[in-house]
């Protein structure tokens, strides 16, 4: 199987890649994003770049791929609404409609979050904004797509969060993860376990299109 992964340096992407290089039926793994993830890996193609909207010129090692696990996002704190959407729904669709053309049979899969509104009627302006980049996605004649909607993901293996806010709040509950996972399992997921369901959806589809946090526990990989 050959993969792409949209956003390899988050928190999610980093769990995502670190998954794929140990998986023994991942023959390629092609990262695109701002930034180098400082991985080095025979299986590995990172692809570096500035403008995230346009693909047209990369189309060559964007073709011949089976899955993309697209991890890209910005954290609603903070970020002016415009620049929000710009991550969250412009970008990703441009990255789906590219791919989608180079690879119809593809499997797409985009993180979204717990909370994220499909319908439009939130008053929250990023549960509407990841609601619409959702239905956008699922739109488009990909062999299959699926949404996940993770709550909270404890960060293993030395994955840590780009957002300073998160890699505070992460260090100070480390010590408390494993209660909260026994107590609230269908709330509470590793980076590990969710790459490795990731790719398990790749690899054998799943009965909704929309996974839960309380589905994506249940799936075991």
């Amino acid at each position: 199987m050959n993969v792409v992964i949209f956003g390899a340096t988050g928190m999610v992407g980093q769990g995502v890649l670190r998954e794929c290089l140990l998986d023994p039926d991942v023959q390629r793994v092609v990262t695109v994003g701002r930034s180098p993830t400082g991985q080095r890996h025979e299986k590995l193609r990172e692809i570096t770049r500035a403008d995230l909207l346009d693909f047209s010129d990369i189309d060559t090692e964007l073709s011949g791929l089976d899955a993309c696990f697209y991890c890209l996002g910005v954290s609603s704190g903070g970020t002016p609404a415009d620049t929000y959407r710009r991550v969250t729904y412009d970008i990703t669709v441009a990255a789906a409609q590219t791919l989608v053309k180079l690879n119809p049979g593809m499997t797409f899969i985009l993180v979204s979050g717990a909370g994220a509104d499909s319908t439009g009627r939130s008053r929250t302006m990023w549960a509407r904004v990841k609601g619409e980049a959702e239905n956008a996605v699922l739109r488009l004649p990909f062999r299959a797509a699926y949404v996940f909607r993770p709550a909270v993901i404890q960060p293993l293996h030395g994955i840590t969060s780009r957002t300073k806010a998160y890699r505070v709040i992460y260090a100070m509950t480390k010590s408390i993860f494993p209660v909260l996972l026994a107590l609230f399992p269908n709330y509470v997921t590793t980076t590990e376990h969710l790459g490795r369901a990731m790719l398990g959806v790749a690899k054998d589809g799943y009965s909704k299109r929309v996974l839960e946090s309380r589905d994506i526990a249940a799936l075991k990989h």
